[in-house]
């Protein structure tokens, strides 16, 4: 069965001998290696987490802005309403205002006509019906 002899220490001091080197060589950088990469992929999740943070404070940060800006906008479109409405008021009022003055004048002038035309009436209308009596009659009228 099994002998115990030299060789079993032989093959005991070689399997050791084989275990310390492929430690040294070949275990040991593989881990260094392994333990660098895991290492680095805890640094960049760290990195990925803290930008993912960033982003998101700046997508709400953005949201914010964005809504901020769109009230002012309203804000500023409902002003703009208002002094245009006030602007068309004060044009309207100006435009009735001169129609009414320049209907005044109008009113005026053709009262002022009117009378000089009624002044002139009255003034041929005597001619006139003494001319028509005369024409009528066929004699002077005095």
């Amino acid at each position: 069965m099994l002998e115990i002899d030299v060789t079993l220490f032989f093959q005991i001091a070689d399997f050791l001998l084989l275990l310390i080197l492929l430690n040294i060589l070949l275990y040991k950088p593989v881990r260094n290696i392994i333990r660098q990469r895991n290492e680095q992929v805890r640094s960049l999740q760290t990195t990925v987490e803290d930008l993912s943070s960033k982003a998101q404070q700046e997508e709400v940060a953005l949201k914010e802005n964005v809504a901020l800006a769109r009230k002012e906008g309203f804000k500023e479109k409902e002003n703009l309403k208002a002094q245009g409405i006030e602007e068309e008021k004060s044009i309207v009022q100006q435009a009735m205002t001169q129609a009414e003055q320049k209907v005044g004048a109008a009113r005026s002038e053709i009262e002022t006509t009117l009378a000089e035309v009624r002044k002139t009436l009255e003034e041929q209308v005597s001619i006139f019906s003494k001319e028509l009596a005369e024409k009528i009659l066929g004699r002077t009228v005095q």
